[in-house]
């Protein structure tokens, strides 16, 4: 018998562990270089199989915008399939918007990955990426299944290996807008696309060096994401007061530090020092996507 429902399919968020831009293209797309790696904060989509072809989006938690990425994959996938069947997506928004984790992304990849199976379509990993790259740049990390060093626009993707790690991350009530901080004068466009020497090379599989963590490089989008959104130096300067470190993930407002190993003991988030309005928890990296496994 065919399937006819998921439920509990995970969407997990990522952190930049740095964001280099080393260029622009003739069409104003920025050439970005970072590794993305994966952690533990998710939202939960379930699937319902339909027999006609309807769409539908049916959000558990905070309300989403009418036309989000959710159903935009959604739509494309069976436009792009001819498939004749339909989905109910139901969705339990945990990850926060406007935060540069990726969520909207994540959400994408896992309806890509979840209807491939629900509708039997069986498409493989690589016609799902290229699927995900016009629904946003981010897409094609979350559909690939694995950390990864992210280049071009979003559609280079080599395996990174990390070492297991916890990190605090908060995301203040504010929000940035994407256009904006890549437009802003601040943002540094010709960082040199050197990265990849510190790193060993072993079976197409890149390692980052423990002090890649957060002590290389840097995110080329904050200086004008603090100039833009004071809480986003301020939720930094929070980060560096409890764990000595801090950065900006993606080009959202959204703040992480390293805050030690994934089996540290000590690695606590003090949530009730967090100022009114923001949110914050500790995450862990994933060395895998959870649904790896359901494409090839």
């Amino acid at each position: 018998m065919s399937l006819q429902a998921l439920y509990d399919v995970p969407a997990p968020a990522k952190l930049n562990l740095f964001l280099h831009v080393i260029g622009r293209r003739a069409d104003g797309y920025h050439l970005l270089q970072s590794p993305f790696v994966l952690i533990d904060w998710a939202d939960t989509l379930h699937f319902e199989k339909r027999s006609d072809s309807l769409l539908r989006r049916h959000d558990l938690g905070p309300a989403l915008p009418e036309d989000d990425l959710c159903l935009r994959a959604a739509r494309t996938l069976q436009a792009a399939s001819d498939c004749a069947a339909g989905v109910d997506i139901h969705i339990a928004k945990q990850v926060p918007w406007g935060a540069g984790m990726g969520g909207g992304s994540s959400d994408a990849a896992t309806t890509l990955l979840a209807l491939n199976r629900l509708w039997g379509l069986n498409w493989p990993r690589a016609r799902l990426a290229e699927l995900g790259l016009a629904l946003g740049a981010d897409v094609p990390f979350f559909v690939g299944g694995q950390n990864a060093f992210v280049e071009g626009i979003g559609e280079r993707l080599t395996p990174l290996r990390c070492a297991p790690a916890r990190y605090a991350v908060v995301k203040p009530a504010a929000s940035l807008p994407t256009r904006e901080i890549f437009n802003h004068p601040l943002m540094v466009r010709n960082t040199v696309a050197a990265i990849l020497e510190g790193c060993s090379e072993e079976a197409g599989t890149f390692e980052v060096p423990q002090g890649w963590q957060i002590g290389f490089g840097k995110n080329d989008l904050q200086a004008a994401a603090e100039n833009q959104c004071a809480e986003v130096a301020q939720a930094a300067g929070w980060l560096e007061r409890h764990y000595g470190n801090s950065r900006m993930t993606g080009s959202g407002s959204a703040v992480f530090a390293r805050a030690g190993k994934s089996d540290s003991p000590s690695a606590t988030f003090p949530a009730d020092d967090l100022p009114a309005g923001w949110v914050g928890r500790m995450c862990c990296s994933l060395s895998e996507h959870p649904l790896r496994a359901w494409a090839n």
